[in-house]
């Protein structure tokens, strides 16, 4: 499987996706000009993942800031995640930022994954 490796720009979250080394992580901030355009890459990737898993995943989300629109999608790649089993969400947030610590939790209630919330 092709690694997914996007380099994060004040706009647009760093992605990187290996299934070989287990590293799956979204970090950084979140504004794409078009969020459906910018996370359709993610979502085809986890398609293609789905068919041939690890055994574990775990997603690690550690996002400063995200809009509206990127939020939607967000909860479009935790809903795929959903049906990957033995998948669990690590959700990072600066210990201050309550804003962040409660998207976390929203999020973790909307869909039926297992969520770590870590401060950094």
């Amino acid at each position: 499987m092709q690694i997914l490796n996007l380099e994060g720009t004040e706009d647009t979250p760093k992605i990187i996706l290996d299934k070989g080394n287990g590293i799956f992580e979204i970090s950084g901030r979140s504004l794409p000009e078009d969020s459906a355009e910018f996370y359709q890459p993610v979502l085809d990737w986890l398609d293609e993942y789905k068919e041939d898993k690890n055994s574990s995943t775990e997603f690690v989300f550690k996002l400063e800031y995200f809009n509206t629109a990127s939020s939607k999608l967000i909860l479009d790649v935790l809903s795929n995640l959903e049906d990957i089993e033995g998948t669990t969400v690590v959700w990072y947030y600066h210990e201050d930022d309550e804003d962040m610590q409660e998207a976390g939790e929203e999020f973790s209630e909307l869909v039926e994954i297992p969520f770590e919330f870590k401060t950094y």
